[in-house]
């Protein structure tokens, strides 16, 4: 069977590379409309098409991650600066 849920943590860290941005469009594509996927990201979305690299793929990548998509954005500092350090 296929995976319910996709969850892309920390995506675009680095750019994707032509592989790369190869197989997400191929995921993504396969993904649309049926399963559920989540990504979490330190990024904006606008920044989003410069780390895909490629405007080709970046236009097909950002149309199936964004429409239909519930986004939430997050402000304020990390919660893991706040926590104390383990010794």
């Amino acid at each position: 069977g296929h995976v319910q849920l996709l969850i892309l943590d920390d995506w675009g860290l680095e750019p994707l590379n032509e592989q790369a941005r190869h197989d997400l469009l191929e995921i993504l594509e396969d993904r649309y409309g049926r399963k559920s996927t989540i990504i979490t990201s330190q990024l904006p979305v606008s920044v989003w098409h410069g780390v895909i690299g490629d405007p080709t793929y970046a236009d097909a990548i950002l149309d199936r991650l964004v429409h239909n998509a519930h986004r939430i954005e997050l402000s304020g500092d990390s919660l893991r600066r706040n926590l104390p350090r383990k010794a």
